[in-house]
């Protein structure tokens, strides 16, 4: 159980990472601030520093998860349950507010939060 537990938290990461890149490094590219429904240049210009200062908290999220799979790797398994525990929830607490949003975020929201909710329950049970 715990090496899928392990592999939906890797995922979660992943996913963020991913996320960190669209918003803080690649958001200048049109073709990347349109999947976020952003209409034209100068709204992507205007939000911008949001989605960098986002994109840097999902990054946070990732690296969190990362550090608490290593310190339950290496036999620290009650500081790293906590911190995957921890990165696990607040991915999940924000895709439950990106729903809160609109309707029309509920497939991001999905995606954001599957995995790391797939991770927090098999790590709960691992």
């Amino acid at each position: 159980m715990i090496v899928l537990a392990t592999v939906f938290v890797t995922l979660a990461a992943a996913l963020h990472i991913g996320i960190f890149i669209l918003e803080s490094v690649a958001w200048a590219r049109p073709a990347i601030w349109k999947r976020f429904g952003v209409a034209n240049q100068a709204a992507a210009d205007t939000v911008r520093p949001m989605a960098y200062n986002q994109g840097f908290y999902n990054l946070f999220l990732a690296i969190g998860a990362i550090v608490g799979l290593i310190l339950y790797g290496v036999g620290m398994h009650a500081p790293g349950l906590a911190l995957i525990l921890f990165t696990m929830a607040s991915m999940v607490a924000a895709a439950i507010v990106l729903v809160t949003t609109g309707r029309s975020y509920i497939r991001a929201a999905l995606v954001q939060g599957i995995l790391p909710l797939i991770g927090f329950v098999l790590m709960l049970l691992a």
